[in-house]
């Protein structure tokens, strides 16, 4: 939706899933779904303002259904281009958020794997599976072509319950580098030119704190990593929907 920021008047609205009226019953007793629930293809995330071909500007938007827009606000949210970067899913697609560097937006997808418990004493909300999910997409905002694409790794078979390769996590953007966390617990930096994977650092540890609290990383969702004076800090652990339980939030320096 566009307002006006002098009035809150709403100069437009788009809407690219018709009737998708859902909500967390659906997935549960459905005793408050609506009759003819939708997939759940939500913006998870906020759009990104970019300056494409000639200075046009764009509206980069991706949905959990797995594809990503590019619309122009000068013209009532029309549909310049759109390409598919996952398969899509209420927990799927592109979920807290994509970056962009000016010349390309980099989106990275969630399309976790998960299934219920069938034994009573299980406690896990979710069981995930540790092969599906996960890439990250390089696309051009002129045209949405794909730059590059970088194929998730599927967890190892030493790795904890709650590892999966799925990256939900908010992308992050610095000149040259692309940070993307996954709920297999790493935190991996990419190059913006081709995708290639220049630093990786697995989370799923225990660590000596500042405060001397005992810490440990797990799955990195929602947030992305914050880059700020040669520092990048991430939060690890998130547990909701079977990941991996963590607390900790860990600062790394350059060297």
């Amino acid at each position: 939706m566009a307002l006006d920021l002098s009035t809150g008047r709403i100069v437009w609205s788009k809407q690219v899933t018709a009737r998708d009226a859902y909500n967390s019953s659906c997935g549960t007793d459905r005793d408050s779904c609506p009759k003819e629930a939708g997939p759940d293809y939500d913006f998870g995330s906020s759009a990104i303002l970019a300056t494409g071909p000639a200075g046009r500007q764009l509206l980069l938007a991706g949905q959990k259904s797995g594809i990503v827009y590019a619309l122009d606000p000068s013209r009532q949210g029309a549909l310049v281009w759109q390409v598919r970067v996952g398969k899509g899913s209420a927990n799927g697609g592109v979920e807290w958020g994509m970056a962009s560097d000016g010349q390309k937006v980099y989106a990275a997808v969630s399309d976790v794997g998960r299934t219920r418990p069938t034994d009573p004493l299980d406690t896990r909300r979710s069981i995930l599976d540790p092969r599906a999910g996960g890439g990250l997409t390089a696309l051009r905002i002129a045209d949405g072509a794909k730059a590059w694409f970088v194929a998730p790794l599927p967890c190892s078979a030493a790795a904890p319950s709650g590892c999966s390769p799925a990256q939900p996590a908010a992308v992050t953007a610095i000149p040259g580098v692309i940070f993307s966390g996954s709920l297999d617990g790493h935190l991996r930096a990419f190059s913006a030119e081709d995708g290639a994977v220049l630093w990786d650092f697995d989370t799923v540890r225990s660590f000596d704190t500042v405060n001397g609290v005992p810490a440990k990383g797990g799955s990195l969702d929602g947030p992305g990593a914050v880059v700020v004076n040669s520092m990048v800090f991430v939060n690890s652990g998130y547990s909701r929907f079977g990941g991996m339980v963590g607390n900790v939030l860990l600062a790394f320096a350059s060297e």
